[in-house]
């Protein structure tokens, strides 16, 4: 499709060294935002920054870790030396460490809440005043946070995981009270079986298996279609707020 309300607007995309961060920046820039890409892994930012240029775009490799509010705050700062103010901030950057509870996991929990969870949280901060005053001045601004169909289907063993992703949706729900009556817009982008790198991180071989045989057994949505939906949603007339998305493999039930 084509987005033609993205055609210069200032966006920020965390997680975007791969996956659905990546292509949504990809899609962005490609409709003519300036992108401020933040992740932790340096070579792929700026790999992609160089792969975004040499297309037309504009776009800003910023290593973020979003688990550091200091290197958050420091993002921050670089994002708004370079472009100014954001208007549309996607908050995509995650990790899904499943095992069972009982293995008693605290590092894999603590690194999906500070993560999934505490850095969205950091991002958000970071950036809700530029959203307020851009929307203030009567332009559009957009908060999306990527958040998982395990927010709503349970899976055995994802229980850390999914009580994060439920955590995401319903942070956005409760956003929505205290921005959506200052016209910015909030919304949760719900992705179910989608092939990214996140299933790499599982450190279990049998979940590991376990989720490869969903993979063989279902076509997966691909980042690009995550992609798709997010510049939809965010290209719709300012008073229209998409406010939750949930997308499928059309087999995955």
């Amino acid at each position: 499709m084509n987005y033609p309300a993205l055609a210069e607007r200032t966006a920020v995309v965390t997680g975007a060294a791969s996956g659905i961060g990546a292509a949504t920046a990809r899609l962005l820039a490609a409709h003519g935002a300036r992108v401020a890409l933040l992740a932790r892994r340096a070579d792929r930012l700026d790999g992609l920054a160089a792969e975004l240029a040499a297309a037309g775009g504009q776009a800003l490799a910023v290593t973020t870790d979003i688990t550091d509010p200091a290197s958050v705050d420091a993002a921050a700062k670089a994002v708004h030396d370079a472009y100014g103010q954001v208007d549309l901030v996607v908050n995509n950057a995650g990790v899904m460490l499943p095992n069972p509870l009982a293995d008693g996991r605290i590092d894999e929990w603590t690194r999906m809440i500070d993560t999934n969870l505490t850095g969205a949280l950091r991002v958000i901060r970071a950036f809700t005043p530029d959203l307020t005053a851009t929307a203030a001045a009567g332009r559009t601004a957009d908060l999306v946070n990527i958040s998982s169909i395990a927010s709503h289907v349970l899976f055995p063993d994802y229980a850390v995981y999914g009580a994060t992703k439920a955590a995401v949706t319903q942070l956005s729900a409760a956003l929505r009270t205290e921005l959506g009556p200052r016209d910015v817009r909030v919304s949760a982008v719900e992705p179910g079986l989608t092939d990214t790198e996140l299933s790499g991180h599982i450190d279990n071989p049998v979940l590991r298996e376990q989720l490869g045989g969903m993979f063989s057994a279902i076509p997966a949505l691909t980042s690009e279609d995550i992609a798709d939906v997010i510049c939809y949603t965010v290209s719709r007339p300012r008073h229209v707020n998409l406010r939750q998305s949930i997308i499928l493999p059309t087999r995955q039930v």
